[in-house]
């Protein structure tokens, strides 16, 4: 069946009629909006359940923690440099040779090894040579006169005098 043609058997007339009475019907009832949001303006109750309200997020952190905060960050950081310079370190030493070693040495052994020569040299040089020799008797005389005092009975102190 066909909405467009009336086959229904009602003249013309009393189709467009019948029509603009279903239009003006239509029009005269009120037009139902859906609201997208809702304020309820009662007062929550003083006790008891109460409906949630939202509350903003304004956390505030102490000074405190901030500063443990910030320090960690850098400790992290200074130990994580420190770690790489050693990695760097360990990873150029693991590539070194013996020869390389005793080439990189050999100037200081070469050196240190003069210097040792000269600070003979030069110690045999400034000695001086005595002879003394001494004719007669040689007597050695030694008196010691020991005085002794004790003072105190738990932390005793000894004095000893020696002339």
């Amino acid at each position: 069946m066909d909405p467009l043609t009336t086959q229904s058997g009602m003249p013309e007339s009393e189709a467009a009629a019948e029509a603009r009475r279903l239009i003006d019907n239509w029009a005269s009832k009120p037009v139902h909006h859906h609201p997208t949001s809702f304020r309820d303006d009662t007062e929550p109750p003083a006790f008891g359940t109460a409906p949630p309200v939202r509350q903003d997020d304004q956390r505030i952190v102490p000074a405190w923690a901030a500063g443990i905060a910030v320090a960690s960050i850098g400790a992290g950081a200074g130990i994580t440099g420190i770690g790489c310079g050693a990695w760097l370190v360990l990873q150029g030493l693991a590539s070194v040779t013996l020869n390389a070693v005793l080439m990189a040495t050999l100037p200081f052994a070469g050196l240190a090894m003069a210097a040792t020569a000269l600070g003979g040299a030069l110690s045999k040089a400034r000695a001086t040579v005595t002879r003394n020799v001494y004719e007669g008797p040689v007597t050695h005389h030694t008196e010691i006169h020991n005085n002794s005092t004790t003072r105190g009975a738990f932390f005793a102190r000894t004095r000893n005098e020696i002339r």
